[in-house]
């Protein structure tokens, strides 16, 4: 059972979205006698975290109860106390978790904790799932950079428009919904200038449950107009410097705590991450239709390779079908 519990701690800790960030997606489940006596998750980067809330809202004594949660507890002191301490307080007998935080604060230290206090403790069930869940976090701990993930929409053939510019609409609707829900999972949404302007996109979530991300405008040349949607508030970051580097760029967002961007175009502003090898992830969803022609605008616009074994790499892969359309996933090595 101890995998079903670990499950459901997965979907309380995913309700959070970007709201946790620089701090990971983490949710608990408490379980006694079989039954799950109390639930939580970590809801937004300063609150309780997710075992707290997990005992506070339990409906009987969490004494001899077990923990189950996605991530290592946290045994330091940050803006909220050792979670360990609350564990061995409640007399929660055995703690169950996927994966070690990969904080040198906490990693493994938490473990030694609650066993010399007499708690079980039983780790890396799922460690694969729960390291994807928490992919941005552990790529922050380990470089301290926003983890950063492409998007890109085409036709069979890699074009995002015809040579007129036409690109409304190439991926079905449902699709264009998806790749709208995805924006609450980044605290940061990065488009260039060109697309800002032919586009006007609203680059929000448009859900009610989740955070609108940062608006970033690369417009180096100051093209694009006030009256612009990505400028309909405060939430923006309109970068007009010519001389800007990418690089600063994300470490500078990284000071200000914004640890994971999503990049939605257009294809030059795509083509320079990947050129920089700046980006982690890419989300390719592709439309059941061939554009064709040579000065139809492609997805990607890097230098020419002379070989193919120098192509870019993409590991871990998946696919999802959304109606005739498909997201293709992939990691880059």
């Amino acid at each position: 059972m101890h995998e079903h519990y670990l499950q459901l701690a997965f979907e309380l800790a995913k309700k959070a979205g970007s709201r946790t960030y620089p701090n990971p997606l983490v949710g608990a489940v408490i379980v006694k006698s079989g039954k799950v006596i109390g639930k939580g998750y970590h809801q937004k980067f300063g609150g309780k975290h997710a075992e707290i809330n997990a005992l506070k809202n339990c409906k009987a004594s969490p004494k001899g109860a077990d923990l189950y949660v996605n991530l290592e507890p946290c045994c330091h002191h940050g803006k909220q106390p050792p979670c360990t301490n609350a564990i061995i307080r409640a007399g929660i007998r055995r703690v169950v978790f996927c994966m070690y935080d990969p904080n040198p604060a906490v990693k493994q230290k938490s473990s030694r904790q609650m066993k010399k206090a007499g708690v079980e403790v039983i780790s890396e069930i799922l460690k694969k799932p729960a390291e994807r869940l928490n992919e941005i976090y552990m790529h922050y701990q380990k470089t301290g950079a926003p983890f950063v993930a492409l998007k890109i929409a085409s036709s069979l053939d890699g074009k995002i428009a015809t040579e007129n510019g036409d690109s409304k609409w190439i991926t079905n609707e449902k699709a264009r919904r998806y790749a709208r829900s995805m924006r609450g999972e980044y605290q940061a949404i990065l488009i260039g200038a060109n697309t800002a302007i032919k586009d006007n996109p609203h680059l929000g979530a448009r859900k009610k449950s989740a955070k609108d991300p940062l608006r970033i405008i690369i417009d180096p040349h100051g093209r694009v107009p006030k009256q612009a949607q990505a400028f309909r508030d405060e939430n923006y970051l309109h970068i007009k410097d010519k001389k800007f580097s990418l690089r600063k760029l994300l470490n500078s967002l990284a000071k200000q705590g914004i640890i994971s961007v999503l990049v939605e175009g257009g294809a030059f502003t795509l083509s320079s991450f990947l050129t920089a090898k700046l980006a982690q992830k890419i989300y390719w969803f592709y439309a059941p239709i061939i554009i064709g022609g040579t000065r139809s605008l492609h997805a990607i616009q890097t230098p020419d390779i002379s070989k193919v074994r120098y192509a870019p790499v993409l590991k871990n892969c998946s696919y999802k079908t959304i109606g005739d359309n498909f997201l293709f996933e992939g990691y880059f090595s």
